[in-house]
C-alpha cells in the first residue's frame, strides 16, 4: 500500500467497500445511513475546538475527513464523481471566490470580501436555476441556524427590522400571543407560537451581531456549570439534588451565581 496519506485513506475506504472481501457493515451503508454520522463528526470537531484540545481536534478532523471519503466512494461506485472531483471542485470554487488573492482584483478587507462572497454565491445559485431569495438554504440545518440564515437572506433585500428595539417590541407581541394560547392548551397552537417566539429571538441575536446557536450554547454551558456546583454543594452534605427541595436548590443556585460575579 502507498505511503501517500490521502491515497492510503482512499485505498482503505475502497477495501472496506469491496463487494467480496470488504466489511459487511460498510458494504451495507448508503448516503442516507451515513449522513447522521457525518453531522455528528462535524459537531465533534466543533467540540474539540471549543475545548481547545489539539489532540482531539486532529482525531476528529480525521473522522470528518473519513466521512467525506465515504460519501465520495459511494458516489464513485455509482459513476457520479470521485474524491479527486470533490477536491478539484472546492479548489476551483475557492480560487473563483478569492480573486483578490488568486487574480487581479483589488485588495479587500473583511467586510468587502463578505459582500463579494455572498454576491458570488448568489450568481452561482442563479446559474444553477435558483431564483428565490431563500433558495439554497438546506432544510436539514439545525433549526436555530436555519432561522438565522433565512432571516439574514431576507434582510439582504430589505425585509428586516430597523433595529434591535423593534425586534424587542415584536418579542413582547409574540410573548403575549403565546400567553393567550396557554388557557386553551392546544398543542399545535402552542407549538406554533413557541416557534414564532424562537424565530424572533434568533433575529434579536442577529441584530445584536450574535447567533442563536452561540448564545444558547453559552447559556447551556453556564447552566451546566452552575447546576454542577449546586450538586457539589449538596454532595458535601452527603445528599443528592432529589433529596433537596426546590427552595434549597434555588438558594444554592443564587449563591453560585453571586460567587461568579
Amino acid at each position: 500500500m502507498t505511503n501517500d496519506p490521502t491515497a492510503r485513506l482512499l485505498a482503505v475506504m475502497a477495501a472496506l467497500r469491496d463487494p467480496v472481501s470488504g466489511c459487511p457493515w460498510d458494504r451495507e451503508q448508503d448516503f442516507v445511513s451515513i449522513a447522521p454520522y457525518t453531522v455528528e463528526e462535524a459537531y465533534e470537531v466543533a467540540d474539540a475546538i471549543m475545548k481547545n484540545d489539539p489532540s482531539a481536534l486532529r482525531a476528529e478532523l480525521g473522522d470528518l475527513l473519513f466521512q467525506v471519503v465515504y460519501h465520495a466512494r459511494l458516489a464513485e461506485e455509482r459513476g457520479w464523481f470521485t474524491f479527486d472531483d470533490v477536491a478539484t471542485a472546492i479548489t476551483n470554487k475557492m480560487i473563483r471566490r478569492h480573486p483578490h488573492v488568486f487574480g487581479a482584483a483589488a485588495p479587500r478587507d473583511t467586510t468587502a470580501q463578505t459582500t463579494a462572497w455572498e454576491a458570488e454565491k448568489s450568481r452561482e445559485r442563479a446559474s444553477d436555476g435558483a431564483s428565490g431569495v431563500l433558495d439554497g438554504i438546506a432544510t436539514t440545518l439545525p433549526a436555530l441556524s436555519r432561522a438565522h440564515k433565512l432571516a439574514s437572506r431576507a434582510a439582504r433585500v430589505g425585509f428586516d427590522w430597523p433595529n434591535p428595539a423593534a425586534v424587542l417590541d415584536k418579542l413582547d407581541e409574540e410573548i403575549a400571543e403565546l400567553r393567550a394560547e396557554l388557557p386553551g392548551a392546544n398543542p399545535d397552537r402552542i407549538e406554533d407560537e413557541l416557534g414564532d417566539l424562537f424565530f424572533v429571538l434568533v433575529n434579536l441575536a442577529r441584530k445584536l451581531d450574535h447567533t442563536g446557536d452561540s448564545a444558547l450554547a453559552r447559556a447551556n454551558t453556564k447552566f451546566e456549570r452552575r447546576f454542577r456546583a449546586v450538586e457539589h454543594a449538596l454532595a458535601v452534605q452527603g445528599r443528592t439534588p432529589d433529596q433537596a427541595g426546590l427552595d434549597e436548590m434555588e438558594d444554592l443556585w443564587r449563591q453560585v451565581k453571586e460567587a461568579e460575579r
